[in-house]
């Protein structure tokens, strides 16, 4: 082992963050440092959103203290982060520089509602905690009309999440004894629910969703937004009137990502499927941010579990490098989700992304083995990691 100590910044206390900056910490010992900086003085559980949507969550409930993470030994910083310097290791936060021997860059995707006219001032963000307890509030005083979710772009975090929502809110009228005043329909950009899973699994979800009477229509890309007529309009001449609108927004990098250089050709920070490193030496980037291309033409999904598992690998190769011990290992691509679909039931998709010549997923019917089980990973994952 080295006499001097390295330092690793994490850049992002999401998913991502969180975990590698544990699993370093569990890997070296002083005088190495684990360093988290995020803006935020909380961490948010993001899959809890559509249960606050619902009503099931307090807006509070899935928050952690990142502070908390101090008594693992992992040094927190609060701030903006506003300069990366890729070449010479080092970020600046708020003015003040850091300077690391190796950068994890997990800032995750921003959500970028302005890219589409109108949007943000039409509904509510499925993606935010203020747009899900908009949502909860909105649906309180509805008594009839059409209720739409709306996906803004093709290809965005979390596939299933609009299509579980549309299926939660289904649920929420009929528990409200509404749903029969309630039309509800959803809009999708992509062609297809989770594309990216194969063709059963992306049909299996449709069914779901159709089999509650939720229309849908995909392949459908909104161009504009009035709020003033409650109207969306879309670039194949179609318009939609809405009562309660619940969106997906397009995401983009976060502007210090994209003024660091490390934005490549499909629009997120590229890096090797394997190791998550980038083009940069000493520099990684897991999750959200990233954009890994599969065999089958589209990129893997954006979702918690992938960041998660990219996490536990770059932690293990940084710590490798710098102790010796342990070995190298290698990101395989495999990941899982849950799919509520209401009455107290989920269905779950799990198989190896990275298959070849396409991913390898299988989805499990709804049932309430699912939905319990995403309810104990969602307390497991706030108890584990805080």
């Amino acid at each position: 082992m080295m006499s001097t100590g390295k330092t690793a910044l994490v850049l992002g206390g999401g998913v991502g963050g969180v975990v590698a900056s544990h699993a370093l910490k569990k890997r070296l010992s002083e005088p190495h440092r684990v360093v988290i900086i995020d803006r935020h003085a909380d961490h948010f559980f993001q899959p809890s959103l559509l249960w606050i949507m619902t009503g099931d969550r307090r807006p509070e409930a899935p928050r952690r203290p990142l502070e908390r993470l101090r008594r693992k030994g992992i040094e927190v910083v609060r701030g903006e982060i506003t300069d990366i310097d890729v070449k010479g290791l080092s970020v600046t936060v708020d003015g003040t520089e850091l300077s690391g021997d190796a950068i994890i860059v997990s800032l995750g995707a921003e959500l970028a509602p302005d890219g589409i006219p109108g949007l943000s001032e039409a509904g509510y963000d499925l993606y935010t905690s203020d747009g899900a307890v908009g949502i909860r509030d909105a649906l309180t005083g509805l008594r009839s009309g059409r209720l739409v979710v709306l996906t803004a772009a093709p290809a965005y975090k979390c596939p299933a999440a609009p299509y579980e929502a549309a299926m939660l809110l289904e649920y929420a009228c009929r528990r409200k004894g509404i749903r029969a005043d309630v039309e509800i329909e959803l809009h999708a950009a992509e062609p297809g629910p989770m594309g990216v899973a194969g063709p059963d699994v992306s049909r299996g979800v449709q069914q779901m969703v159709e089999s509650k009477g939720i229309a849908y229509h995909p392949g459908h890309q909104v161009i504009r937004a009035d709020p003033a007529e409650r109207k969306l309009v879309f670039d194949d001449g179609a318009e939609v009137t809405y009562d309660l609108l619940a969106f997906v927004p397009p995401h983009r990098p976060p502007a210090v990502v994209r003024k660091a250089g490390l934005v490549g050709e499909s629009g997120w920070v590229e890096v090797d499927p394997k190791t998550l490193a980038t083009a940069f030496e000493g520099v990684y980037a897991i999750g959200d941010v990233t954009s890994i291309g599969l065999k089958l033409g589209k990129p893997l999904p954006k979702a918690g579990v992938f960041a998660h598992g990219q996490a536990e690998v770059v932690a293990q190769n940084v710590a490798h490098d710098w102790t010796g011990k342990g070995a190298a290992t290698v990101f395989d691509g495999h990941g899982s989700c849950f799919i509520e679909t209401g009455d107290g039931k989920a269905g779950y998709g799990s198989g190896d992304f990275y298959s070849e010549p396409t991913p390898q997923v299988t989805l499990h019917a709804p049932s309430r083995r699912w939905h319990w089980g995403k309810v104990l990973y969602e307390k497991g994952w706030l108890w584990k990691w805080f």
